[in-house]
This record gives structure tokens, sequence and C-alpha cells, in this order.
């Protein structure tokens, strides 16, 4: 079968690191299926890997992909929940298991005709829901929603400032939270995703670093560096920055004395349960809220894909289509 298969990494050119080639299909060991990916989606985690981040060498080669929706052996329609952990040894959540991983990091992932997970990872896709929308929902939307409900505790009425629209996991963040009833506000560094975001509800989209009207109640943090300071300015006094990444650089100055003086919070947010991703569903399903497409892509032009990561070029999800599997 055809995969794109992470062989080397570099900071500087990760691209070059990523191949197309045929792999052997898998065979689930027991307890694991597998299944036949319908679509799979892009992530800045994919990107990450190329470069050597977090993802130590001795385990490539590997098949990339975090996100897939597709069909169990039976013919059912499943979305995998990407992160691979035992709940009881994360007191409940399995993001907290000491051991836990993403699909791609110590298991061939995504970017391929074929996959195999745990069979406790399969979620039915709902009948309402494409493919194409189901595989943007695992890591980003799944993400967003563990920040926004689990974390943060929105409830209708707060005031929630969105980092680097445009962005995956900020993206579902902007709509989820408008879905609860949250007054959104939105950064950006381009006037065409600011432009993009105002057209989904937010309250304003502004440049980053920029004033808001308003302190919030939360900030929504992706980016790390660039906005930290501005993501503590703008919170209101005992209010909640969550934290989920730092694409721009993971350590700006920490500002410990407006914390403490203001009494914020800070609080971390990895991934999502498989029960926090059956929640999202039921959510969307009430709601009518669906994930933002930029494009699809065959697997065959994946590096077109990254490459619009790489270069901002990405409003929302980027969907990759295997190709469709021989008989």
């Amino acid at each position: 079968m055809l995969a794109a298969t992470a062989i080397s990494q570099s900071a500087a050119d990760p691209l070059s690191g990523l191949v197309l080639r045929d792999v052997p299909v898998p065979h689930p060991k027991p307890g694991w299926s597998r299944v036949r990916v319908a679509a799979s989606s892009l992530n800045m985690h994919d990107l990450w890997t190329l470069r050597g981040v977090g993802h130590p060498a001795d385990r490539l080669p590997i098949v990339l992909g975090c996100d897939a929706a597709g069909y169990d052996e039976d013919g059912n329609e499943v979305i995998v929940h990407p992160v691979l952990g035992d709940p009881d040894a994360g007191g409940g959540d399995e993001t907290l298991d000491p051991n836990r991983a993403l699909l791609s990091e110590q298991h061939d992932g995504a970017f391929a005709e074929y996959l195999t997970v745990p069979t406790r990872n399969l979620v039915p896709k709902p009948a309402w829901l494409s493919f194409d929308e189901a595989a943007c929902l695992p890591v980003a939307w799944g993400t967003a929603y563990r920040m926004l409900f689990t974390q943060a505790r929105i409830t209708a009425g707060d005031r929630v400032l969105v980092q680097g629209a445009g962005g995956g996991v900020a993206s579902a963040a902007i709509r989820l939270a408008m879905a609860a009833g949250a007054v959104v506000y939105a950064t950006s560094r381009s006037e065409a995703k600011r432009a993009e975001a105002l057209t989904w509800g937010v309250r304003a989209a502004l440049a980053p670093g920029e004033r808001l009207p308003e302190r919030v109640d939360v900030v929504i943090e992706t980016v790390g560096e660039a906005t930290w300071s501005h993501s503590l300015k703008s919170l209101r006094r005992g209010g909640t920055v969550v934290i989920a990444g730092a694409t721009s650089g993971a350590n700006p100055p920490a500002d410990l004395a407006r914390i403490f003086y203001l009494q914020g919070r800070v609080l971390g947010s990895t991934g999502c349960t498989r029960g926090e991703l059956v929640a999202l569903l039921r959510l969307m399903e009430a709601t009518g809220v669906r994930p933002v497409i930029d494009r699809t892509l065959p697997l065959t032009d994946i590096h077109k894909g990254f490459q619009l990561m790489i270069d901002g070029g990405l409003t929302g999800k980027l969907v990759i289509h295997p190709p469709a599997p021989q008989s």
C-alpha cells in the first residue's frame, strides 16, 4: 500500500525526510483492529516529527498522520481516536498515562491506505458527518474541546480570546466557543485570516498584540512566545490561559508577578480522551457546528500540503485522501 513515511529529520529542510513509498499492509495484533482510511488530515505534529522535535530519530522510519476516518473490518464507518493509552494508568484519563502516545509517535499513522489501532480507539462515525469532516476532528478539534470545556470550563457569555486564528486548533476553538455561547476575539498576523474569522462570527479580529475592547475570561494559546505577553495582559483578574502548543517558541518571559498578583491560572492541555471525542460529536450534532476545511489533496500531493502549512497558507484543516485500496 502507498504511505507517506518519515525516514529522516531536518529542522532546516523537513520535507527532505518525507517519502511516498509502498509498505506492507498492516495486520492487527490481538485487541487491535485494521481501518481502511477514507480521509486523514494534516497537523503541526506531523511537521514537528519531520523537524525532529519531540520525536526520537530511533523511531524512524514511521508512517505519519495522526487523524483518520474510514471503515473497520466489518465495514462500519469509524473515527480513530488518536491517543493510544491506558485510562487506568492515567487515573481514568488516557492522556495522563505516562506511556501514552499519539498515533504516528510509536505506531504507524494515517497517511496510508490502512492503519491498525486498539479496537477501543474506534468511535462510530455519525451519518450526519462526512469522512472529510470526521478526519479533521480527533487531534485539532479534540484538543480544542478539551481546552475549552474540560480545562477552562467555559460557559455561555464568557469572553474568550483565541490566539493565531487560522490554525487547526485555533479555528476549532473559535467555532466551538461560539457554539457554546461565548463572545470570541481572535488574533492573526494575516489580514485575510482576520477577515475570515469575522465571517465565522467573532466579536473582533485583531493583529497580534493589539489591545482588546475588554479583558477576557479565557485565552486559548497555541502560539507561545510571540503572543504570550499579550495573552496575559488580555486576561481579567482570576482568568485562565490554557496552552496546548508553542509554535513560535516555548520559553517566553513568564511574567510571574502579573500571574500571582492578578491570580491568573495557567493550564496545560494535551489531546483529548475518547470520552471527550464522543462529547465533541454530541455538541456538533446539537449545534450544527462543523470543521473549517481549507482544501483536500490526494496522498500523492502531500508534499504540497506540508509546504502550505510551512508557509502559513492554510485556514482551518487540510484533508488528505489516500488512493482507493485495490481488491
